[in-house]
């Protein structure tokens, strides 16, 4: 099998994973969209848990080039910054299908019955949420949040939020949780600090 065909494996994966979760995920269906033998799969996957966890980490890819693009723009306030990452995760979940968050649903799904998913999935959720709070700190740094913020635990906070939004959303098949809970979150934020910016 060829790196063109393990790449294209993954990217299968990742939509059969977000349509139809992990129990869902049926191999005979992934090999046959991707159009290679058994063999050849387990060539570069152990398992099928060792596949989902490569397809967890093709998604993130994709979720750190959003986040790279939206929190390093600095033609944007850090407020603003956060807002976008947030409507383009929005705007893909549309072109999906409204099928939300694949950590989300992969959390939901594995993490009571396997602790090497609800690690993974709880790390990535770490990670993005580390990235939002360093942004909201900047926002402190330049006036534009209230100096009593805890950066982490508002980062946490919309986080959790957006989660639960994407959730409604994908039962919805509708984005209106998602900006409902963006208006909320953002409005919500304490106003600027005493800080001038």
């Amino acid at each position: 099998m060829t790196g063109n065909s393990r790449d294209k494996l993954l990217e299968i994966g990742l939509q059969l994973l977000l349509e139809r979760g992990y129990n869902g995920l049926g191999m005979q269906d992934l090999l046959q969209a991707a159009g290679v033998p058994k063999g050849s799969f387990y060539h570069h996957f152990d398992s099928k848990q060792d596949f989902a966890l490569q397809v967890v980490d093709r998604y993130m890819t994709e979720v750190h080039a959003g986040l790279d693009a939206c929190l390093d723009d600095t033609t944007r306030p850090p407020l603003a910054r956060i807002r976008r990452f947030f409507e383009l995760s929005r705007d893909k979940y549309e072109r999906e299908g409204y099928f939300g968050c694949m950590l989300g649903g992969l959390g939901q799904e594995l993490s009571g019955t396997s602790e090497v998913f609800r690690r993974k999935i709880e790390d990535c959720f770490v990670y993005i949420a580390g990235r939002i709070a360093a942004c909201l700190s900047l926002a402190q740094e330049r006036g534009e949040l209230a100096a009593q913020t805890d950066p982490h635990e508002a980062a946490n906070l919309i986080l959790n939020c957006w989660e639960g939004a994407a959730l409604r959303c994908r039962l919805w098949r509708h984005p209106a949780p998602l900006d409902d809970v963006l208006d909320f979150c953002f409005g919500a934020l304490p106003a600027r600090s005493a800080i001038t910016p």
